[in-house]
């Protein structure tokens, strides 16, 4: 009997090893290694360090980025760029990036990229004259590309800064004005400008913008225009009032949207913003045009989730009579 209560202890014994080396299977894998490292000299004492950025439904918490194997700075998962500062001049170094996820688990290090810095110049001040003749064109749905001419420095040009609506987004180098950018949502308007810096640091005031429009393709992110845009007129007090109505795009974000645009025979007329709860159904705005009757051009376009504005309503035009009301 002590014979069989001990196979039987041998057995459950085993059976638990092999249920517990079995759940390693069913644990979460690393991430991926960060794919398209660029590190591109951005002065002579600093690197400009960019990747791809990994897809939201990768459910990553940020990246790490290091320099000949050592740690040197923590990016948020909303970002793919940094700039690691504090080199030496004619230096060589190797940088990778980890993607780590929201319990700490690391990827492998990306490829080494090696870049080195530029000779240490005297001590300068002056900003380098900024990019002239900037012009753009969409590249499809999610992508744009970028021209300008080259800007003029005391110290040379080491590297141009593209920025969208005042945030920098890529950087190439100091002897390239063009760029492609990437990432873009289909049917959603960008401003554009590039900055030009220096083997001292200095950067240079912004070019003139560049707006571009993506167009939508088959199979694309939802249209981000207002649907259903409606306009009517109505007078008050003197004055004549355009009535407006339309359906919110949906942005995928959960929430309502929070802004508008308006514009008037194709120009900007007014931004409309919430002020507290944004409407979930049919949202509604009446705004003055005027002490006397005209035809206008209106349509609005939608703040998205990511700081962009999307795509243009339907253009409706609006009589709000012939004479005064």
């Amino acid at each position: 009997m002590r014979k069989i209560l001990r196979i039987a202890t041998l057995i459950s014994t085993a059976v638990l090893t092999l249920a517990a080396c079995g759940s390693n299977d069913e644990e979460p894998k690393a991430p991926s290694a960060p794919s398209g490292v660029t590190a591109q000299a951005a002065s002579a004492t600093s690197v400009h360090v960019m990747w791809n950025q990994a897809p939201a439904k990768a459910g990553l918490g940020g990246y790490t980025v290091y320099r000949g194997g050592k740690k040197v700075k923590d990016v948020p998962a909303t970002r793919n760029m940094t700039d690691v500062t504090g080199l030496k001049p004619s230096t060589a170094y190797t940088f990778t990036v980890r993607a780590r996820d929201t319990d700490g688990t690391l990827s492998p290090h990306s490829a080494d990229t090696p870049v080195t810095t530029p000779g240490a110049v005297a001590e300068d001040r002056k900003a380098p004259a900024r990019p002239t003749g900037l012009t753009g064109k969409s590249d499809g749905p999610r992508g744009a590309l970028l021209k300008w001419g080259k800007a003029a420095g005391h110290q040379g040009i080491t590297s141009y800064d593209i920025r969208q609506g005042g945030t920098r987004i890529h950087s190439v180098r100091g002897d390239t004005t063009t760029a492609r950018v990437t990432r873009l949502r289909p049917g959603t308007h960008y401003r554009f400008t590039v900055t030009a810096r220096d083997a001292a640091d200095n950067i240079s005031s912004a070019s003139r913008s560049v707006e571009i429009t993506t167009p939508r393709g088959s199979g694309d992110d939802p249209d981000t225009a207002p649907t259903a845009f409606r306009a009517t007129t109505h007078t008050a007090d003197g004055a004549y009032y355009l009535d407006l109505s339309w359906l919110a795009p949906r942005t995928g974000a959960g929430t309502g949207v929070p802004s508008y645009q308006i514009h008037l025979d194709g120009a900007f007329a007014t931004t409309l913003a919430w002020g507290g709860e944004p409407p979930r159904g049919r949202a509604t705005h009446s705004m003055q045009v005027g002490k006397s009757g005209g035809t206008y051009r209106v349509k609005l376009r939608a703040q998205l989730p990511d700081g962009n504005w999307g795509a243009f309503s339907t253009e409706l035009t609006v009589t709000t009579g012939g004479g005064r009301p």
